[in-house]
């Protein structure tokens, strides 16, 4: 696929003025690309009124992804940003053209990013996300899926997104992001787009929810990188590289 086009997926799920605004941030600061704007309303008990499409049943987040990876490829999509609900860019705008314009610099010189990430604010889980703002990027072995932007084709090169066995899809984000990796495909997190995000804004309001995707992603990633697979990931963050400049 030799075009370059872009999809912003918004995932729904949750509370709908989350996700009503993004939306309008984003169509606020990039009115130019308002019809490639698109929210996927995951069968979520308040439905989005103006959802480019509601799906039958939850299919979580992996599914979700899946669904969309394969959707926008078919609609002649070579990148797909997805992004959660519950964030909001806090960066410099317009959000979507910047951070465009700075993935095709970053292809330009390390070849085809594999998947691309706008830092965050704060960040509980992985601080290769956090934002660095004397920096421009950093190379990353695996990136938090809060808001990955994949080349579709990278994903396909690796046999496509892995969620086997992990129908809730936490860790889902950290295996596939290291696959590429592993595969020589960039993955970036660029320290001038950032964003805020907001923790388990839905989860924690699903009982039982939290354990039960802990108990899933503990399995899923045993089985791919062995029983000392925090050890090991955290082991991975030493290869971090950072960039002050293009």
């Amino acid at each position: 696929m030799s075009e370059r086009r872009l999809a912003v997926v918004i995932l729904h799920y949750g509370d709908p003025d989350l996700t009503a605004r993004v939306k309008e941030q984003l169509k606020r600061t990039d009115p130019k690309w308002a019809e490639n704007i698109f929210v996927l309303d995951n069968h979520a008990p308040c439905p989005f009124p103006d959802s480019w499409l509601r799906l039958e049943k939850n299919i979580y987040w992996a599914g979700a992804l899946d669904y969309c990876l394969n959707k926008f490829s078919d609609m002649g999509y070579s990148h797909l940003w997805f992004l959660n609900n519950d964030i909001l860019f806090g960066s410099k705008s317009p959000h979507i053209q910047r951070a465009w314009k700075r993935l095709e610099l970053l292809d330009s010189r390390f070849g085809p990013v594999g998947v691309y990430s706008p830092s965050t604010y704060k960040n509980q889980y992985h601080p290769q996300m956090i934002e660095k703002p004397e920096m421009q990027y950093s190379i990353v072995p695996y990136i938090d899926g809060i808001a990955p932007l994949f080349r579709i084709e990278s994903l396909k090169s690796i046999g496509g997104l892995d969620y086997e066995g992990n129908p809730y899809g936490y860790g889902v984000d950290v295996w596939n992001t290291l696959a590429l990796h592993r595969a020589g495909c960039p993955v970036v997190v660029d320290h001038q787009v950032v964003m805020r995000h907001i923790y388990h804004s839905t989860a924690k309001n699903e009982i039982g929810f939290l354990d039960t995707a802990s108990h899933f992603e503990s399995e899923y990633m045993t089985k791919r990188l062995g029983n000392d697979y925090k050890i090991l990931l955290k082991d991975e963050l030493t290869l971090c590289r950072d960039f002050d400049k293009f």
